[in-house]
């Protein structure tokens, strides 16, 4: 009998269906201490789903294998369990379809002009000079480039050449275009094929440089931190509008803020910041060429069900003593 304990506060269908799986699980629901493990509670279980925390390793002495409920996994390398051989893994690929609607909600956001609607709208006034004012930046034959081509990213590039526009990505390793992590069935570019050309990390300078739209799709690593600074943006057109969903801090926001002053870029689209919230203070909040969103593309009535149906087929697999998908590399740090 495999013991398995669940901190998420999923409802009772969905723990039936990680049940279902096989006879041969026992298992349990733990609820959080304000986000904590409950102080001093020892478990005997083999695999844990962890919405954030987890216990100390000598109180989880059996503990085999770990089911991260999100994509990032940066939270975890403070706890015991990184520089353990305990296996980890993510939840990657989940929330493809709802972030790459909000990727080009951005973008198209941007490319319509559409915060000006809004200011007229509110001020109940039919702006003069229109066309100068609303004229669109038609998408067709525009080059989006993509900042780390997992899931999210593959899933933004299929939107994204449907509009018609040109697609360039970076991926650790640019010599492996396919994905065989998980996936939802006909959302992404499993076999790497839609991207016109695929760059690895280190030429994101090169690649960004013939881009009129960037999306960071990246995980936060030592590699990835800041990656996006001064040299990174002064490379970029003058033209060109960022769209950041990974992680605040790889962009240096200083130098972001400093670029959209000076113009070194002409926009960006934001869900995610160094400091959440974005502290009151911040310039970012006052500046026109920004759109802002409270850390909310990955939401998605659907998250919880995806998550689970991710589980139950590692779970499965980890019953038949099969790979496991979403696997973290710790060296890389994702």
């Amino acid at each position: 009998m495999t013991h398995v304990v669940v901190t998420a506060p999923f409802p009772s269908q969905l723990l039936d269906r990680i049940r279902a799986v096989s006879p041969e699980i026992r298992l349990e629901t733990v609820q959080l201490v304000e986000r904590n493990w409950p102080a001093g509670r020892s478990t005997d279980a083999e695999v844990i789903y962890a919405l954030s925390a987890l216990p100390p390793l000598e109180l989880a002495p059996n503990l085999r294998w770990v089911q991260a409920h999100w994509a990032g996994v940066d939270q975890l390398r403070d706890h015991p369990i990184w520089n353990s051989d305990i296996v980890l893994t993510n939840a990657s690929g989940i929330h493809a379809p709802n972030i790459a609607q909000y990727v080009m909600a951005q973008i198209l956001s941007w490319a319509h002009r559409t915060p000006r609607w809004f200011h007229y709208q509110q001020r109940g006034e039919w702006p003069a000079n229109r066309w100068e004012k609303f004229v669109p930046d038609e998408l067709h034959g525009k080059t989006l480039g993509i900042a780390g081509y997992g899931s999210i990213g593959r899933a933004v590039a299929r939107l994204a050449s449907c509009f018609g526009m040109r697609v360039l990505a970076t991926k650790r390793d640019a010599h492996r275009l396919e994905d065989d992590q998980y996936e939802l069935h006909g959302i992404g570019d499993r076999e790497g094929t839609v991207a016109a050309r695929i760059y690895p990390g280190e030429a994101t300078r090169s690649m960004v440089a013939e881009c009129d739209y960037v999306v960071i799709a990246l995980p936060l690593t030592e590699r990835t931190y800041h990656l996006f600074d001064e040299q990174m943006f002064r490379a970029m057109k003058q033209t060109a509008f960022l769209v950041n969903i990974g992680r605040g801090d790889i962009i240096d926001e200083n130098d972001l803020i400093r670029a959209l002053k000076k113009g070194w870029i002409a926009g960006a689209g934001l869900d995610v910041f160094s400091t959440e919230p974005l502290p009151a203070d911040s310039p970012l909040w006052k500046m026109e060429n920004v759109i802002i969103s409270p850390h909310v593309s990955g939401f998605t009535h659907h998250y919880d069900e995806r998550a689970v149906d991710l589980f139950c087929e590692n779970l499965r697999r980890y019953l038949a003593g099969e790979l496991l998908l979403n696997v973290v590399n710790r060296e890389v740090g994702y």
